[in-house]
């Protein structure tokens, strides 16, 4: 790199991985004035909200539901343009259905009235502790989303100055106790306290400021973005590519170059060496630290610090089509909570025992219901996802031999509970085990949602956005702050856009550290 670089050519960021959140960043340094080049290993962008087309089915493999539409519509505006014009998001009513073994169900729903109609259906007498819940998770979120959420929390300081206010919420009070103080009946016990579970965590034991995602819900409602999570990414795609940035799929990084402190670009695995005035990883935090930076000694994410950490959960996702069965199980809608017999034993078989159980909960997902160009006319596409141990724990489960047992328990238990006669619809099939994501996503352990979001690992304790170990790289997605999940990633790249450099002084840091290197 020379002189005329910083006369005639913008300063270049390279991001590693084309998941939202890498997305979302190389949009923000896009808007910033950045040259970008997004590098991704899979064959389209989207990462774990990426598409798998079978048969002519659309499986969505990740993410469905949209509750944040404003830090899209954010980061659309950030870049001059209007989200609205690029995706067709589509409001849900019901966000969700739960059911329960003893038959009863509950409806989440977009009004305030409608939920207070089904909580008074299970428990009339917890009216007044849903509507108090309703407040804390308001309360929650206007701190726990609105601001910490959405600013920097690399600084040790920035924690201690929150410290006062996370121990007025009761932050060391988990979700589910929270719950438990405001609703007496279990099922909704349950049914305010599961959403930790979408990101990785376990209700029983990860902080109460998780209630924020019922206000979430209620505020801004559940949405569905035609074409599937897929069809976000195509369009954050054609933005960068709009504003001259490129996204290069079929091309993983294997290391991050460093030139005494500072990141100077990669090197892919075909060797091919790119250089950067900026780096962002939005590759998981633990392979960013344990692989792509394993040729250099670190201080606080060292391959120990990584190994003792806890991971999120992993998934057991089924992907299937059904033939002719778009008028069939008119009961089952877009969004299916089928719970097992337990609750609490089982989150802590997954989460403190890594066990995998006889009994499972399931997540369905039925996308045709609401945009029929998931699976052809009169065919249906679904997804069944159970949450199971991640790969990390002494008795690991053995999925090449286990993966075809469980798939089994789970077409049973569909078959029982929820769609009987399905066994003989099903025409396509595919299956995503926790070695899946380690080996699609290169995910630490095979673990769902990188790690987990315990309050020890949250805000300052989680890697930050820029990085402790590497002067000039900065970190995206699930694994840094504020975490995992639609809302967090994308505005995980609004935190970063507030640290990274602008492109003319990362450039003049970047020949600084070069020729100090020299």
């Amino acid at each position: 790199m020379n002189m005329s670089h910083s006369l005639h050519a913008p300063s270049h960021a390279i991001v590693i991985g084309a998941g939202l959140g890498g997305l979302a960043s190389a949009m923000r340094l896009g808007a910033r004035g950045y040259r970008v080049t997004v590098l991704d290993r899979l064959e389209t962008p989207g990462g774990r909200g990426s598409a798998i087309w079978q048969g002519g089915h659309r499986f969505d493999l990740g993410p469905t539901i949209v509750t944040v539409p404003h830090v899209f519509e954010d980061l659309w505006a950030a870049c001059g343009r209007d989200f609205g014009q690029d995706v067709d998001l589509r409001p849900m009513d019901p966000f969700y259905e739960i059911r329960w073994q003893d038959g009863s169900n509950f409806f989440m729903r977009p009004t305030h009235a409608e939920m207070l109609a089904e909580v008074a259906k299970l428990s009339p007498a917890d009216v007044p502790g849903y509507k108090a819940f309703l407040k804390d998770a308001e309360k929650r979120y206007h701190f726990g989303f609105q601001d910490l959420g959405r600013r920097p929390m690399h600084q040790l300081w920035d924690l201690i100055k929150v410290l006062p206010k996370f121990a007025m919420l009761r932050a060391d009070r988990s979700v589910f106790a929270h719950a438990k103080r405001r609703v007496r009946d279990p099922r909704l016990q349950m049914a305010l306290s599961f959403h930790p579970l979408f990101i990785g965590g376990d209700p029983t034991r990860v902080t109460s400021m998780y209630a924020l995602v019922s206000h979430l819900e209620a505020a801004f409602g559940v949405h569905y973005a035609m074409g599937g999570v897929a069809a976000i990414a195509d369009a954050m795609k054609r933005v960068i590519e709009d504003q001259g940035g490129q996204v290069i799929q079929g091309a993983e990084v294997d290391q991050i170059n460093v030139q005494g402190r500072r990141a100077t670009g990669v090197t892919t695995t075909e060797g091919e060496v790119l250089h950067s005035d900026v780096v962002v990883s939005n590759a998981d935090a633990g392979h960013t630290y344990d692989r792509l930076l394993r040729h250099i000694p670190k201080k606080r994410w060292s391959p120990g610090k990584l190994q003792k950490s806890r991971w999120s959960m992993g998934l057991f996702v089924w992907y299937f089509g059904t033939k002719g069965t778009r008028d069939t199980w008119k009961d089952v809608g877009h969004h299916t909570i089928l719970n097992g017999p337990r609750y609490q034993g089982l989150v802590n078989d997954i989460f403190m025992k890594g066990k995998l159980s006889e009994d499972m909960s399931l997540y369905i997902h039925r996308p045709t219901v609401t945009d029929p160009s998931a699976a052809p006319e009169g065919d249906d596409t679904f997804y069944a996802l159970s949450p199971v141990p991640h790969l990390g724990w002494d008795n690991d489960v053995d999925w090449a031999t286990e993966g075809e047992v469980y798939r089994e328990k789970v077409l049973h238990v569909l078959e029982t509970k929820v769609m009987p006669g399905i066994r003989d619809r099903i025409t396509e099939s595919l299956v995503f085990t926790p070695e899946t994501f380690r080996d699609r996503y290169l995910s630490p352990m095979g673990a769902g949602f990188s790690l987990e979001p315990r309050i020890l690992q949250s805000a300052w304790f989680r890697p930050h956005n820029i990085s402790e170990e590497v002067d000039g790289l900065f970190l995206a997605g699930a694994g840094t702050h504020p975490g995992a999940g639609l809302p967090g990633v994308v505005a995980g790249a609004e935190v970063l856009d507030k640290l990274v450099p602008d492109p003319a002084h990362a450039f003049t840091l970047s020949m600084a550290g070069s020729q100090a290197a020299e």
